[in-house]
């Protein structure tokens, strides 16, 4: 008796630690809403003091000051119509993100995001915004 009371307590501290889990960071909402209506300001506001920037054949890492003013100058020039969130996926600390953005001249680009957590909060440290 005494056996069974010991291999079902290893049994569920088993079963309770294996249903434990890190929490996966989540990309902030705000994000995915600069991006819908193109709004390189607010989405400065989750770039890391540097980010790895790639649009089209830009391609470098910028300070926050700069992948703003790149991005704005992009969005001046391709106006969103559309933007869809396909996929994400991460892990502990990092999450990422596959979208498309359709702009009002009919191109589409396909946007990757990588955020990882820094001092708390998600912040973008890689962006790519790429032709379809």
């Amino acid at each position: 008796m005494k056996n069974i009371k010991i291999i079902l307590s290893a049994i569920i501290i088993s079963i309770a630690i294996s249903s434990y889990s890190v929490p996966v960071l989540d990309i902030p909402p705000k994000i995915f809403d600069a991006m819908k209506v193109g709004n390189a300001t607010e989405l400065a506001k989750y770039f890391n003091s540097s980010v790895e920037l790639v649009i089209l054949d830009k391609e470098d890492i910028y300070s926050k000051q700069q992948a703003e003013q790149i991005l704005k100058n992009h969005f001046d020039k391709n106006k969103v119509k559309n933007f869809t969130l396909l996929h994400q996926g991460g892990k502990e600390g990092a999450k990422y993100a596959i979208c498309n953005m359709e702009t009002t001249s009919g191109k589409t680009y396909r946007v990757y995001f990588l955020i990882k957590e820094s001092g708390g909060n998600p912040l973008i440290h890689q962006m790519r915004i790429e032709e379809e």
